[in-house]
């Protein structure tokens, strides 16, 4: 009986926008509402699984080269169960801060809650500061990361402009995502954005399994301590995809649904992940560092360039997944958040687009800027912060005790959850930031060096 009251709770106002947005039976409202409205547990699915894996599934047999296959298999099990416990983690924190919100009848109608309100509200305003510091950092970082994919992906299609070039015009293409209000209104992106992937991620294995291996084909990796950990890094950064988590849950009917969604995304990501990553490093081997982009080596052919086009436009819905918490904290800091005018937030939004774009031209490094974010962002934003504010938050006897959610038996219960946690932040922080940082700031200041800030073509092939 108490935990159908919870659900009440939690998800009372859902319910009702459910059927106000149902009562129009218009074959239009329906429509809009098939494609636009998505609520559901499965939109929920969609989202994390399309968000998760998009480019970084092109850098990773280029993780591969610098692990070897046997580390480099056993880092993605490793960061997939690790990045979906600090998922669930999260989930936990969003609906205790909600469920006490709601006994305080606050009405989050027209308010999208984020990631830094629920530590505010449950922790204090210092936890929110760093929460909406390293939160935005890794979210425009990550939608930079986005951008230099557009331009390396499509350089392979159309060499006749260079990839700085195809940056400025991707920039122009990637800031249409300020007419997207929400995550509510992704559901067809989504389910889209996975298709996409999976057909890359299958054509991948495919054709390295056709093509067989390349002549005098080695497989040293690893062989350098700086290139070991800025392989396991980019594998880190690859589970750490959830900083978009909270705002995920929040376009829910009922959000406390969200627990074990983030685990079976990541489920279907190894699926897609470890086949094509091994057979690129398997065709290719050491030649991938040199290639950090996995289309760059395989023969152009109508199957290439439709993975090409497939991964720019999921890039394009990348982009908005990863840049849409950043237009909400703009709008909450403009006043303009609760506005219902779509036309006037988009308006508002544009000005979060500009610094992306300048930053996707001052570092174009495809692959090295994965690690660097991993190592210095993910690691405190979706790893050692999530667990670190689990931990305090429940420190209170009285806290554990009115928990609207309680660990699972299996784990052995509070002492059990606290053990993973603390093993968590300890492992991050040692092996993640702290020789993952040293690894990936090393290789990233190597591509400064070697290619230069603003370089026009990042990795391109010399035209005779």
């Amino acid at each position: 009986m108490a935990s159908e009251k919870v659900e009440t709770v939690v998800a009372g106002n859902y319910v009702e926008m459910e059927r106000e947005e149902g009562d129009s039976k218009s074959a239009r409202s329906k429509l809009s509402n098939f494609f636009w409205h998505g609520g559901s547990v499965y939109d929920a699915w969609f989202s994390c699984a399309s968000n998760q894996v998009a480019q970084v599934l092109l850098t990773l047999p280029y993780s591969f080269s610098q692990l070897g296959m046997l580390s480099g298999i056993l880092f993605q099990l490793f960061y997939g169960l690790m990045g979906s416990w600090t998922a669930y983690l999260i989930s936990l924190l969003y609906v205790e801060y909600r469920t006490r919100k709601e006994r305080e009848k606050v009405d989050f109608r027209n308010h999208v809650i984020q990631w830094f309100e629920v530590l505010d509200g449950l922790l204090g305003k210092h936890w929110r500061n760093i929460g909406l510091f390293f939160n935005c950092t890794f979210l425009l970082f990550g939608s930079v990361i986005q951008l230099i994919a557009c331009a390396s992906n499509i350089y392979y299609i159309n060499d006749n402009l260079d990839k700085r070039t195809w940056t400025y015009i991707f920039g122009a293409c990637c800031a249409t995502t300020v007419f997207i209000p929400s995550f509510h209104n992704y559901r067809i992106w989504s389910f889209l954005g996975l298709i996409m992937t999976s057909y890359t991620a299958w054509y991948l294995t495919i054709a390295s399994l056709l093509h067989g291996q390349a002549d005098g084909v080695k497989h040293s990796g690893p062989t350098k301590m700086v290139l070991y950990f800025t392989g396991a890094t980019n594998i880190l950064y690859t589970f750490g995809g959830h900083a978009v988590t909270v705002e995920i849950m929040h376009a829910m009917w009922k959000p406390q649904k969200f627990k074990m969604i983030y685990l079976f995304a990541t489920l279907y990501v190894l699926t897609l992940t470890l086949p094509s990553t091994s057979a690129v490093y398997w065709a290719f081997g050491d030649l991938l560092l040199t290639h950090s982009n996995a289309l760059s080596l395989l023969p152009r052919t109508g199957f290439r360039d439709t993975a090409v086009i497939l991964m720019l436009i999921h890039q394009f819905i990348t982009f908005g997944f990863a840049c849409t918490p950043l237009y909400f904290v703009w709008e909450k800091l403009i006043g303009v958040h609760e506005t219902k005018s779509v036309f006037k937030r988009a308006l508002a939004r544009l000005p979060v687009v500009i610094p992306i774009w300048f930053l996707a031209i001052i570092f174009p490094f495809f692959g090295p800027i994965n690690s660097t974010v991993g190592s210095l962002l993910v690691t405190f934003t979706v790893y050692i912060i999530p667990s670190l504010a689990h931990m305090i938050t429940f420190a209170p006897a009285s806290a554990r005790e009115n928990a609207v959610e309680r660990p699972p038996s299996f784990l052995g219960g509070w002492a059990g959850m606290y053990s993973m946690n603390i093993f968590v932040v300890v492992w991050v922080l040692i092996v993640g930031f702290g020789f993952g940082g040293w690894a990936s700031m090393l290789n990233f200041i190597q591509q400064i060096d070697t290619f230069g800030l603003f370089t026009k073509c990042y990795q391109c092939p010399h035209k005779p």
